[in-house]
């Protein structure tokens, strides 16, 4: 009786193994289903802007998803007859500018939250957290009066500091450098103090080498942010020649008709820095975040 009693829980795995197998199998399946179908609504877009590009005006509107004539001439058109090229260097400027600002202060920032204790420490901290619930869109009325009353030199309407300053420190990117530079070892920064180096030192000489994947994830997310950035860019500028990139892509289209032969060619345009920087530095991308999200 002991004997028929043991082998019951044998029997009863394996007739629940097949069972169990196929169940994940399925659900394998239909998890590869569902992403199959996320990255053709996103790939289908990306193709069409792409192949409305070589388009003439006249085949917009033909339901002809590639071009049956491609052509070079849309961008040509705006590459010679439009400010495009003016616009693609300062939307290269802004985001260099805010994109360097950041990688110094949010990580020297970071850094002071993770390894230092000063007055009020946890109390700026929830500070820095309560405003990433802030939405940008509340923020956009203070920033315009500095713009328009900085407490340094002029006015920051249409300059290259206007249109960056509001995205030069971030909250986002101090809590993330705090969390990643928590995993800093103290034993590095007494045995760096022992040795004669400054507290600036310790940063920059240990602390930030040694964050270099949380750096540069946080630069490129940045990068790609101000990059693409709208609302604050058309607040802040008013001459055409400061225009960024998506501000100067909107005259390509009026009240009553759009270009979208152009609007596609300067969307395409737009894209191949975005592009390069994440196909170059994709392997960098995942390591900073699967490393910040461990550290700390």
């Amino acid at each position: 009786m002991s004997s028929v009693e043991r082998s019951q829980p044998v029997l009863s795995l394996q007739r629940t193994g097949p069972l169990r197998n196929n169940s994940d199998l399925a659900i394998r399946i239909l998890a590869y289903v569902l992403l199959t179908l996320l990255a053709i609504t996103m790939v289908v877009p990306f193709v069409w802007m792409i192949s409305t590009s070589f388009k003439t005006a006249g085949e917009i509107l033909f339901p002809n998803f590639f071009p049956v004539s491609p052509t070079l001439e849309n961008y040509s058109f705006v590459l010679t007859e439009t400010a495009l090229p003016r616009w693609y260097v300062n939307s290269l400027i802004v985001a260099l500018l805010s994109t360097v600002s950041v990688a110094f202060f949010d990580s020297i920032a970071g850094f002071a939250f993770a390894k230092y204790q000063f007055p009020g420490k946890r109390i700026i901290f929830v500070a820095f957290l309560g405003s990433l619930m802030v939405p940008t869109e509340m923020l956009i009325i203070p920033w315009y009066i500095m713009s328009v009353n900085p407490p340094v030199g002029g006015t920051w309407v249409d300059t290259y500091w206007g249109i960056a300053f509001p995205g030069v420190i971030t909250a986002a990117g101090i809590f993330l450098m705090r969390q990643f530079m928590q995993g800093v070892p103290d034993e590095l920064l007494d045995a760096g103090r022992i040795d004669g180096v400054s507290e600036f030192g310790l940063y920059w000489r240990i602390a930030l080498p040694l964050s270099l994947a949380a750096v540069g994830a946080l630069c490129i997310f940045n990068f790609l942010g101000n990059w693409n950035a709208f609302i604050w860019p058309l607040i802040v500028t008013s001459a055409l020649d400061m225009f960024t990139l998506p501000v100067g892509l909107q005259f390509f289209s009026s009240e009553f008709t759009s270009d979208w032969h152009l609007v596609m060619t300067g969307a395409t345009l737009s894209l191949l820095p975005l592009l390069t920087i994440v196909i170059i530095f994709q392997r960098y991308i995942i390591e900073g975040i699967a490393l910040t999200g461990v550290k700390g």
